[in-house]
């Protein structure tokens, strides 16, 4: 059910004047709210699991691996870590200010908004908001529209958790977000593609409102002759397929030598059959595309392609079969466009400086997988090409590390967050000097400018390079 988009500058108005009153600022009131968020997921966890099958037809033990499961460790290490997080930090002064001190201290931003995508609409809707409760924020949560049961979950249950003066869901589609990108907020945090992110950052710029992007891209898994292909195939096909692909991070496709595409190919097959049986639509295991405009998208996709396994679709379920392409032309239609669906088009290269250059051609991707035990190539990876993030032998796991700085790099994404990065993204760093009265060092350099005043000067600040 849509909030409203009348009602939405009184909702903001309301949060602004709670955190202006200081609602969110103490660290009791922000271990509170991140502790009642953890007792919803845990006491809610079926209510939550029934609406991403809803949504998704998403398994609930995938649910729990990427969404329910992988909040809940993300809210424990934070509350583990938050006291040590915002404690002031102290940074040398120069003798020039001697006697002082001074510190760094972490400072809430103000009101946030966060726009949630609908692949994980668990996940990336409740991490951002954990970073921001922890600073000290208020919060407007907006679920995506297109995960409409997981959306109304959190409109039904964030009241019953949540303090109500400082925290709220907005349910609704472009009307209402469009409403809301036209308030001021001090921050906001959006997950999505690329065309919304220009029209966040297009609103954001009209207040001077600081947005973190969190995008996509194609991000590629090359594959060298060093490593074993069937844990390659486990693994690849593991970060591929689930979601039914509609992952951020996914592989998006491979690079490989020809000679070594003949080989993979039926491990994939192999693999995909082992994870899903014989007819994956009958899987439990495997999920749908979100919607019809997606499933439309993505079928359209498979015209003109060589099929190695799957490219089966039944359009009154949105199912799209788990899909391996081969020989896949690098102007081919499938590579003109982030793929966010079970569709693993490999592509052939010569070399690993081909398929270097072949990256660099693109657009940065938000990851970079690299199936490699040669530490040339890992260096030459890690050098050469830019991307948010590089995974050797395993794709999509790098999210697991709380510690890992979670972002893409240009067209796919600007800033990152997880762990103590996500409070960092809503805190403001206020610099703090603090110097005693007397005795009072600065006649050093006040006017009049003797010569003795300015050889000391020049002196000084020579010494401080």
């Amino acid at each position: 059910m849509s909030t409203g988009a009348s009602s939405l500058p009184e909702i903001v108005s309301t949060l602004r004047a709670s955190f202006d009153a200081g609602v969110t600022k103490p660290y009791a009131w922000r271990i509170r709210a991140l502790k009642a968020l953890r007792a919803l997921l845990i006491e809610r966890t079926a209510e939550i699991e029934a609406a991403l099958v809803a949504d998704l037809r998403k398994n609930p033990a995938e649910a729990q691996l990427t969404e329910i499961g992988f909040v809940i460790a993300e809210l424990d290490y934070t509350i583990s870590h938050l006291r040590r997080w915002l404690r002031p930090k102290r940074v040398r002064t120069p003798l020039l200010i001697a006697p002082a001190t001074a510190s760094v201290v972490k400072e809430p931003l103000g009101v946030v908004l966060v726009i949630a995508p609908w692949n994980y609409p668990v996940q990336l809707l409740l991490v951002p908001i954990i970073g921001a409760i922890a600073a000290g924020n208020a919060v407007v949560a907006k679920p995506s529209e297109l995960a409409p049961a997981t959306s109304a979950v959190f409109a039904r249950l964030f009241p019953r958790y949540l303090d109500n003066r400082a925290i709220t869901v907005v349910e609704g589609g472009v009307p209402e977000t469009t409403e809301l990108l036209a308030q001021r907020f001090d921050h906001i945090f959006y997950t999505g593609n690329g065309r919304v992110g220009r029209i966040v950052l297009e609103a954001a710029a009209k207040h001077l409102t600081p947005v973190t992007l969190e995008l996509g891209g194609k991000s590629p898994a090359y594959i060298d002759d060093t490593v074993d292909l069937d844990v390659v195939a486990h693994r690849l096909a593991w970060g591929k397929f689930m979601n039914a692909g509609q992952t951020c991070v996914a592989p998006d496709y491979v690079l490989t030598t020809p000679a070594l595409a003949r080989r993979l190919e039926p491990l994939l097959v192999k693999v995909i059959e082992e994870f899903y049986g014989t007819d994956p639509e009958l899987s439990d295991s495997y999920g749908r595309i979100v919607n019809d405009a997606q499933f439309e998208r993505l079928t359209g996709l498979l015209d003109g392609e060589t099929v190695v396994t799957g490219g089966q679709t039944n359009a009154r379920t949105r199912y799209i079969a788990p899909t391996v392409l081969s020989s896949v032309s690098r102007d081919s239609a499938v590579m003109a466009e982030e793929i966010f669906g079970p569709l693993l088009p490999i592509v052939t290269v010569e070399s690993l400086a081909d398929a270097i250059g072949f990256i660099n051609a693109g657009d940065k991707p938000l990851a970079l997988y690299a199936f490699t035990s040669s530490a040339k190539a890992r260096r030459a990876l890690l050098t050469r090409t830019s991307s948010g993030a590089v995974s050797f032998n395993v794709p999509a796991a790098h999210l697991l590390v709380a510690d890992l700085p979670f972002g893409g790099v240009g067209q796919s994404g600007t800033g990152s967050y997880h762990g103590e990065r996500s409070v960092a993204v809503f805190s403001h760093d206020k610099a703090v000097l603090s110097k005693i009265m007397k005795p009072d060092t600065f006649n050093l350099v006040y006017p009049p400018f003797t010569r003795k005043k300015d050889a000391f000067i020049r002196g000084f600040l020579r010494r401080l390079t």
